[in-house]
């Protein structure tokens, strides 16, 4: 460009000493031009190579969107007056009727998202194994990839279960406890730790539930957030004085009176991997303080859940559609549908080796 300039001026001087001007501008003109499309034939060289930001663009271009057709949200018109659908925080609270499923598949296939399901089958409790598994593949994040983590101590056992197209089985092997506390509060060290191993490059979001349960309805992308917890069956009708938070000052979980939101349950939360990382890792870390100070929290690993979500607000909070215990709580009215239930079960034959 400096060669550029010079070479104007001089020609510039030359030709206005001989009274030419219109010959002047008709050759600047005809430079530049030749110039310029040196420089949109380079640049098109250039586009031509192959490179990462073009290779994202074409992935997105390859995407053929379907026309959407669905009813018009009415800003005036709540779809539910029952309930909350919405913490202070300004978080989702996720019950039926507050979500179109099929806006929400169509934005996180463009996403090409994966989902991990983790899942403990510790002792006898891998008989519940097969009617989880079975009744996941009809019920949870259909026609999306999944990749279910199960935790065992019993590989030989884990049942072969057909999977769909896009989903497999992923068979971890941990080691036992005696007690049934310490396997629960065992947990969060174990998700803490493939979550660093393999979940971050494996899945972008994991879903960590019981196993003694099994899905009785949809359980779609609508739950995924960043962080999410899951509204407990027994309180989301009670006040924060009746929540069992930890209330011992000794502990790491303690919550004091006066402080809560909701109380969360320990069966079913997530989000993305990094986020459930953070969680799960907070968690490990404040039990493993509390084993030194020789207390444990009443809950065990729920009330370290709960005392984590309170100072790392979800960013998305499931109603009890989302976990419930139809033998024990019936089914009122406010539950428009139960997704994911408590199966029937001898608590106490299952817990003993």
């Amino acid at each position: 460009m400096a060669e550029l300039q010079t070479l104007a001026g001089k020609l510039k001087c030359s030709l206005l000493h001989r009274g030419t001007l219109p010959l002047a501008i008709l050759i600047l003109v005809f430079f530049c031009y030749g110039f310029l499309s040196s420089s949109r034939q380079t640049l098109g060289d250039l586009e031509a190579e192959p490179s990462v930001a073009v290779g994202k663009l074409d992935r997105w271009q390859v995407v053929t969107l379907s026309r959407m057709v669905y009813p018009q949200p009415k800003v005036l018109s709540p779809v539910r007056k029952d309930v909350l659908v919405v913490t202070p925080w300004l978080a989702p609270i996720v019950w039926e009727g507050t979500f179109n499923i099929d806006i929400l598949n169509e934005q996180f296939r463009l996403q090409n998202t994966t989902i991990g399901l983790t899942v403990f089958a510790i002792k006898k409790y891998v008989v519940f194994l097969k009617l989880f598994l079975e009744t996941a593949e009809q019920h949870f994040m259909v026609g999306h990839q999944v990749t279910y983590y199960v935790f065992t101590d019993r590989p030989a056992d884990v049942p072969q279960v057909p999977l769909g197209a896009g989903r497999r089985l992923v068979v971890l092997t941990v080691h036992s406890h005696t007690r049934w506390q310490d396997v629960s509060m065992h947990r969060m060290d174990m998700i803490s730790r493939f979550s660093e191993q393999r979940f971050l490059r494996e899945v972008d979001y994991l879903v960590c539930t019981d196993v003694d349960m099994k899905f009785r309805d949809h359980v779609g992308v609508e739950i995924l957030a960043s962080l999410f917890g899951t509204l407990h069956p027994s309180f989301y009708q009670s006040s924060r004085e009746a929540f069992t938070y930890e209330r011992r000052p000794q502990s790491q979980a303690y919550i004091a009176r006066g402080e809560g939101d909701f109380y969360y349950l320990g069966g079913f939360f997530g989000g993305s991997v990094a986020e459930v990382l953070r969680l799960t890792k907070a968690c490990h870390e404040a039990m493993v303080a509390d084993k030194a100070n020789g207390i444990e929290a009443v809950w065990h690993d729920e009330s370290h859940l709960n005392k984590y979500l309170l100072y790392h607000k979800p960013t998305k909070v499931l109603s009890p559609e989302y976990l419930w215990d139809q033998q024990l709580l019936g089914w009122p009215a406010v539950m428009k549908k139960l997704r994911f239930v408590a199966v029937p079960k001898n608590h106490q034959a299952i817990r003993n080796p």
